[in-house]
């Protein structure tokens, strides 16, 4: 009986040890209504921009109190999902409604919050050349967005209701997956309120301790990137594309990988594009048969979450042979490791503010 009671006491002390272990969830919903001003980035949507767009954005939020080691190492962000709705206030325009994944970031004692999203938006009345000639913004009704905000907040003020107030930046492009592709960006004002669940069961905030150096050894990279787009001719077609990049990185510690590298881009729509310079402007000098690839030389960082990172690339074409936007070219975008040696990426590629492609990747790390 004893070795038996003896037995019975080690299987409770190691369950309520697991249990302990158990990562808690809690979470909370938010709801901003918006009133702001689209901003006049490029003049050409100028005859766009006459009255001041109103919307809002619910979320979900996502607490973390440091059970996995990143989250400390960010001072205890939230990740969550979002869902915006935004009116335009012009009658080409019209409206949007995104869906998007989310990151908060907190700062002074946890009483200012930076919000990036990325997702996917739908313009219910993107340009059409019979019904929509005037919304040369939007040529598709598929849209890529993002949205920066910055806000006060106050959570758990009463009863696990809060408020929150500040600003948002929502910007809608296809990165001209099909012109025309002139894209808007929303500056707007917002006030909200929040909710916290569960708010008198929370988890204390597992302390960070020590922080220990890390580093990794130079790592060889190779990523197929592909999909399609078009040149902002509008109806001069759309064509696939792929770019194979080669880069050496260095992870220098948990957040930061450095690294630097060379990459081939083949798009078809240059080829296109040449064509018709040729034709319609012989004046320009293109006769075209110019080559429509291209080779750069970049460098970038990678800003690590776990198993996730934000990537920013700035290049610089090598070989040009034939002029297009300019040789400068940069990247955002979010990589996902499968596994250590396996990635799949998705980002924009750009000449400054002005996108060319959304490219979808895969790539080895050795």
């Amino acid at each position: 009986m004893k070795h038996f009671l003896s037995f019975a006491f080690i299987i409770l002390a190691n369950f309520l040890s697991s249990a302990q272990d158990v990562e808690k969830k809690p979470f909370s919903l938010d709801a901003m209504p918006f009133y702001g001003t689209i901003m006049e980035h490029n003049p050409d949507i100028a005859h766009l921009i006459t009255d001041h767009p109103t919307g809002f954005i619910l979320s979900y939020n996502r607490k973390t109190y440091g059970f996995n080691e990143w989250e400390r190492r960010y001072n205890y962000p939230d990740w969550g999902f979002s869902l915006s709705y935004q009116d335009m206030k012009n009658q080409y325009l019209g409206e949007n409604i995104g869906v998007y994944g989310h990151f908060n970031f907190y700062m002074l004692n946890r009483s200012l919050v930076f919000r990036i999203g990325q997702g996917i938006a739908y313009a219910n009345k993107p340009y059409d050349r019979n019904d929509n000639f005037i919304n040369n913004a939007y040529g598709s009704h598929l849209l890529s967005s993002t949205y920066l905000m910055f806000n006060y907040i106050k959570e758990d003020i009463f009863d696990g209701f809060g408020v929150q107030a500040g600003f948002n930046i929502i910007h809608y492009s296809n990165a001209n997956v099909k012109a025309p592709n002139n894209s808007t960006n929303t500056f707007a004002f917002t006030v909200g309120a929040n909710y916290r669940f569960d708010h008198e069961n929370q988890p204390d905030y597992i302390p960070e301790g020590e922080r220990t150096k890390y580093s990794e050894p130079f790592k060889y990279n190779l990523v197929l990137r592909g999909g399609v787009n078009e040149s902002d001719i509008v109806g001069s077609g759309r064509f696939p594309f792929y770019t194979i990049s080669a880069f050496v990185d260095k992870r220098i510690n948990h957040k930061s990988t450095i690294l630097a590298g060379t990459e081939l881009f083949v798009a078809q729509f240059l080829k296109e594009f040449v064509r018709h310079q040729s034709i319609a402007f012989p004046e320009s000098g293109v006769t075209g048969k110019e080559d429509y690839k291209r080779l750069g030389l970049f460098v970038g960082h990678e800003l690590r979450f776990n198993k996730i990172a934000f990537i920013t690339h700035l290049g610089y074409y090598v070989y040009y042979p034939v002029e297009f936007e300019n040789r400068l070219y940069n990247r955002l975008g979010i990589k996902r490791y499968v596994s250590d040696k396996v990635f799949a990426v998705v980002n924009v590629h750009s000449h400054g503010a002005k996108a060319e492609a959304v490219e979808f990747g895969i790539g080895l790390r050795l």
